[in-house]
């Protein structure tokens, strides 16, 4: 295997960083935007299932004194 110079190293990488499509700023913000919103709902759906089990087990133990 070839070993590759540094400076051959920086070129690859500038050629290949050239062939990435950079998102726009809209496309950034929406994407943004998205994970916010699944995060929250997520977060709303784990509070509710928590807060059930909660109820569930001390609805239990109540029983078991």
């Amino acid at each position: 295997m070839a070993k590759t110079t540094p400076i051959e190293f920086i070129r690859q990488v500038r050629a290949e960083t050239a062939k990435v499509i950079w998102p726009s700023w809209k496309e950034t913000w929406m994407t943004g935007l998205m994970v916010v919103i699944m995060t929250t709902i997520l977060a709303l759906f784990f509070l509710g299932v928590d807060s059930f089990f909660n109820a569930v087990v001390n609805a239990l133990l109540k029983l078991a004194q």
